[in-house]
């Protein structure tokens, strides 16, 4: 997740285009970030069916999640800095259209080697949407209603995921895995080419004559505003833990269906539908403990960060027993592992929230865009890309139970950056906190 910096008239508090123009464009929006995760979450209850089919190992069944990560990582900046200078309805359609056409183009693959391309063009069409979407949200509706709505936007990819994960199972079971991309892909699809009637507004540089020239030649450099990034150890500590944190989540959302269908037996419809309700769990922890960690902060502010690494720490030991505990004597049944994996899945979520908030905090107002970005891109490349692939390659060596046992010691890694990450807060807070140089700027969710 990442921010737009809107420079706009902080004294308007109107839609930009209307109501009614606001909420298409927020309904069609919505609609891409459903698709966009779905598109994502797919193929994880396919494993079964392409480990057969083709024999694939798990860590060449873990890389086709991972490659979507990797290539949003990569992609996401320059294709929102694209998005800002040309059109970002015009960059919508084209990515969406990009994604939803790799999608459907999974069906036609003959080979493992196909199948990762056109994974790999799926997360090329995918960059920088989280973004421009947001941005498109921010710019339509009036400050007062933009943190609700937002939320929103970001919660439809929970949503997705979850979709994905049961289509993908569903449709597999029922007409092959080949023909669940293209179920998943066709509505995206036609979303994409309606997404032309949304209204688009112009970008900064566009109205920039609009701005005081006290105001621009007070406004900070780019380089200097991409230097106090670098320059905030707070940032960086949180870059690292909240990686961290997901290499533990991607690695359960990915591999739990595979797990359930292994250990147990469940068809892979079935065990996508139990793994989706993790996923779902973990969406609500992300409000939830994003919640506690708050108010775990508002005496101290060290509080948040001793909140947030207890988190973590919690998570591991839940989902260590939850795959483990048969190393300890002890023979956890059926439903009270999946009730054991069920709260662990909520706790794993515990940076989320956190992680966006102090980013926010630590950096000057006129680079926070730029900060989330980076924040993103260590999610993406270093995180929701490696968990996958971990976990592929430690079930290839020591079996899968073993794995999803293994992989929460990332937490430990993320607990400790969190607690190293309050020590430098306050200071990094206060120069953040130094008068604004950019009086005229606005700043939004994206």
């Amino acid at each position: 997740m990442n921010l737009h910096v809107a420079a706009t008239d902080n004294t308007e508090d109107r839609f930009l285009f209307g109501a009614r123009a606001a909420w298409f464009a927020y309904g069609m929006t919505v609609a891409l970030m459903v698709f966009d995760y779905v598109d994502r979450q797919v193929i994880v209850s396919m494993f079964p069916f392409l480990k057969v089919e083709w024999n694939l190992s798990d860590k060449e069944l873990g890389l086709l999640v991972s490659v979507i990560s990797i290539t949003v990582a990569v992609f996401g900046i320059p294709v929102a800095w694209i998005a800002d200078r040309v059109s970002r309805v015009k960059s919508v359609v084209v990515m969406a259209v990009i994604w939803s056409l790799a999608c459907i183009s999974c069906m036609f693959s003959q080979s493992y080697a196909q199948l990762l391309a056109a994974r790999a063009v799926v997360g090329l069409g995918e960059a920088g949407y989280g973004s421009v979407g947001a941005a498109m949200v921010a710019a339509h509706f009036p400050p007062r209603m933009r943190g609700g709505l937002l939320g929103g936007f970001f919660a439809s990819a929970s949503v997705g995921s979850v979709l994905g994960v049961v289509l993908g199972g569903v449709v597999a079971a029922r007409f092959g895995w080949q023909s669940a991309f293209g179920i998943v892909g066709i509505p995206g699809l036609v979303v994409a080419l309606l997404y032309l009637f949304v209204r688009d507004y112009r970008t900064v540089v566009a109205d920039a004559k609009g701005v005081h020239a006290s105001a621009q030649a007070s406004a900070p450099s780019k380089r200097s505003m991409i230097a106090s990034i670098g320059r905030s150890a707070t940032v960086r500590w949180v870059c690292v833990g909240a990686a961290a944190e997901l290499i533990a989540v991607s690695a359960l959302w990915s591999w739990l269906p595979s797990f359930l269908n292994r250990t147990y037996g469940l068809a892979p419809e079935r065990a996508g539908m139990q793994a989706a309700l993790v996923v779902l769990a973990g969406a609500f922890g992300s409000l939830v403990l994003g919640i506690v960690v708050d108010r775990a902060g508002v005496r101290s502010a060290r509080g948040r960060f001793l909140a947030v690494s207890v988190l973590c720490l919690a998570a591991m030991a839940t989902l260590m027993f939850a795959f483990g505990s048969r190393h300890l004597g002890i023979e956890l049944g059926q439903a009270s592992q999946f009730g054991a994996i069920l709260f662990g899945g909520f706790l794993a979520t515990c940076t989320v929230g956190p992680a966006a908030a102090t980013v926010l905090d630590v950096i000057h107002p006129g680079v926070r865009s730029t900060g989330a970005s980076v924040l993103s891109l260590f999610q993406n490349l270093f995180g929701l890309a490696i968990g996958p692939l971990i976990g592929g390659m430690l079930s290839d060596a020591v079996g899968l139970d073993n794995a999803l046992t293994l992989t929460p010691l990332a937490c430990i890694v993320a607990a400790t950056a969190f607690l190293m990450a309050g020590g430098g807060y306050q200071a990094d807070r206060q120069r953040a906190e130094a008068p604004a140089s950019l009086p005229n700027s606005q700043e939004a969710f994206a």
